[in-house]
């Protein structure tokens, strides 16, 4: 096991941030995640640097001010619970955040060479898409997923797995830019759903997927913890009985290219075949997006 790659809840806490994991403490070029706490009535200001980010409420909800403009995100109760809205802050820009009643807030970030616009980010346009079959099914809430969301270098999506399931199955990597796969950096940032006498529990593997790409992690995972895959094939990740597991993949690297593009490991790729005879586990979607504003407004922007 690479013990720096899992990093268990608290161990990178900086000032308000529970999880602190930039590229220097990754060791590597990209990707990048906060986790942000605030009590009732807190706030937070920052920079952005050389980074793009996505603020994604992971519980509560917020106001966020950046390039003078003003985005009031709903947030949600828990991530079990619903899709949220959220807010895309561009690289040399500075950030408010005020949370009325107190909240956790994900930044997602990816050093970027474009500075794009601010923009508010709804629930209602958040694709949520089923993945697999029978016992590897899980779902995706693509909501900064390559060709759903403009940014310059970063890709997050959300990860819903029902106990008992396996997802990021097949394994898979992306950590060769060639044809048909791009070298992406990747976090995962868990959470467990509690049982009836307390917090859950995951597990995570990454394994070498060759000399150059050594990376080796097997992981008993919990709320708040983070594993780290700077190459290797990945999964699965494993939601044990009674426990549904959460996940948010922060992904950005030097492709020229914003795609997620994958190679599934060939000793494993053939449990693609087997899902065209299973149907989808008939407890996804745990939830869906909302409805659209019957306007088509963003209603949580709101201008300078």
């Amino acid at each position: 096991m690479s013990p720096t790659l899992h990093r268990p809840a608290g161990s990178t806490a900086t000032g308000p941030y529970r999880t602190h994991v930039d590229p220097e403490s990754a060791g590597w070029g990209y990707s990048a995640l906060r986790v942000l706490e605030l009590p009732p009535g807190g706030r937070h200001s920052f920079g952005t640097g050389d980074s793009e980010w996505v603020l994604l409420p992971l519980s509560g909800g917020c106001t966020v001010e950046a390039d003078g403009g003003t985005f009031r995100l709903t947030g949600r109760s828990g991530v079990f619970d619903g899709v949220t809205d959220f807010a895309y802050l561009p690289r040399d820009a500075r950030v408010g955040v005020v949370s009325e009643g107190g909240g956790r807030f994900a930044l997602a970030g990816a050093r970027c060479d474009r500075r794009l616009p601010a923009r508010y980010g709804p629930a209602s346009g958040v694709p949520v898409e089923l993945r697999g079959a029978g016992q590897a099914s899980r779902q995706v809430n693509n909501f900064c997923a390559a060709g759903v969301f403009e940014a310059d270098r970063l890709i997050a999506v959300e990860v819903l797995t029902p106990a008992g399931n396996w997802s990021s199955f097949p394994p898979h990597k992306h950590d060769t830019e060639r044809d048909g796969e791009s070298r992406l950096e990747e976090i995962y940032y868990f959470e467990i759903a509690d049982g009836p006498a307390g917090p859950g529990v995951g597990y995570q593997r990454v394994y070498p997927s060759g000399p150059d790409h050594p990376s080796d992690v097997l992981a008993e995972v919990r709320s708040g913890d983070v594993v780290l895959i700077p190459d290797g094939w990945h999964g699965p990740s494993m939601a044990v009985p009674g426990y549904d597991m959460y996940y948010l993949n922060v992904m950005a690297g030097p492709s020229p290219e914003r795609a997620w593009l994958i190679c599934d490991d060939p000793a494993h790729a053939w449990v693609r075949a087997t899902w065209a005879d299973q149907p989808a586990d008939p407890r996804l979607p745990l939830y869906t997006a909302p409805p659209a504003h019957p306007d088509g407004t963003a209603t949580g922007e709101e201008s300078a």
